[in-house]
């Protein structure tokens, strides 16, 4: 049984705590957690509460989600593209249509399920779902990702995440042409209240969020550009390039129906760096464009 613990702040005082806790943890529906209130495995103060129970300040919460949603993932040989490998560390090049972790109703096939069979020795931080995961990219984003071998590098990783020591670049093709050379979106994510399964810019209930971006070119309707991260929230560089009027190609959930031929978003995670847990040494890793984005800037150039 994974077990979640969560404190009520200011933000969530008075709220319906299936509310809250889609909030507290943007991973949740609040549809997904209303049947784990009901069967009793959410604890408020160390009690059971009702979907209705309305937060206060200092509320503890605790989350107990039973086994069956948990899922056992199991082990599957994959060809994985692995760029670095110690006894700490994995840094693997995710490729498009790739699911990070298993999850209801997906259960294999997904990068985890590669990465068990691969070692043996993987952080049991994120409980079996999501063993060794320390951060992650969207089902159609191309890109680097860190796994963590043991407990004490998923610690000191996900702290560099926290303290934004992590250098996290994306390339992507927007729609339009973004006049500034350079930029930075400074503006809180948070889940869109017309529809949970995405996000929006917003004030309310939302964490801050800050993107930097750069353009390496231009063609006639559609710009190139880099994303640097400095937060990394759920689909911060589509909801941030959407916000400001340029959204990625090819998105199904934030961008025109109108857009170049690609499944899914124009987005690849290039540029991967942080310190080594163990060694303190900084280590940065790059991938090149998958053959897909590839080919589209070549057809934008041309055209």
């Amino acid at each position: 049984m994974d077990k979640y613990s969560y404190t009520i702040e200011e933000a969530q005082k008075g709220e319906r705590i299936d509310k809250a806790l889609s909030t507290l943890n943007q991973e949740w529906s609040r549809s997904q957690v209303q049947p784990w209130i009901k069967e009793g495995h959410v604890l408020v103060n160390g009690t059971p509460v009702k979907t209705n129970y309305k937060c206060s300040i200092g509320d503890k919460v605790e989350i107990l989600i039973p086994e069956l949603e948990v899922l056992d993932a199991m082990p599957e040989e994959m060809d994985l593209d692995i760029y670095y490998e110690d006894e700490d560390v994995l840094v693997v090049n995710k490729p498009r249509g790739m699911v990070v972790h298993p999850a209801p109703g997906h259960t294999t096939g997904t990068l985890v399920n590669g990465l068990m069979a691969h070692c043996k020795d993987l952080s049991g931080i994120n409980g079996v779902m999501r063993p060794g995961i320390v951060h992650r990219i969207d089902k159609d984003t191309s890109g680097l990702l860190m796994v963590a071998k043991n407990d004490m590098a998923h610690e000191n990783l996900v702290q560099q995440l926290v303290d934004k020591t992590v250098t996290r670049k994306y390339k992507a093709i927007v729609h339009g042409n973004i006049p500034h050379d350079f930029g930075t979106i400074d503006a809180p994510i948070g889940r869109d209240k017309k529809d949970r399964q995405s996000m929006t810019v917003t004030e309310e209930n939302s964490k801050h969020a800050v993107t930097h971006f750069r353009v390496l070119e231009r063609f006639k309707d559609f710009t190139f550009v880099e994303c640097q991260l400095e937060t990394g929230r759920t689909h911060q560089i589509r909801v941030h390039m959407k916000y400001i009027g340029y959204p990625l190609a090819g998105d199904p959930k934030y961008g025109p129906r109108k857009t170049l031929e690609i499944d899914g978003q124009a987005l690849h995670a290039g540029v991967l760096g942080f310190i080594h847990p163990r060694t303190k040494e900084y280590k940065e890793f790059e991938a090149p464009l998958p053959k897909v984005m590839e080919d589209l800037v070549d057809y934008l150039r041309k055209k």
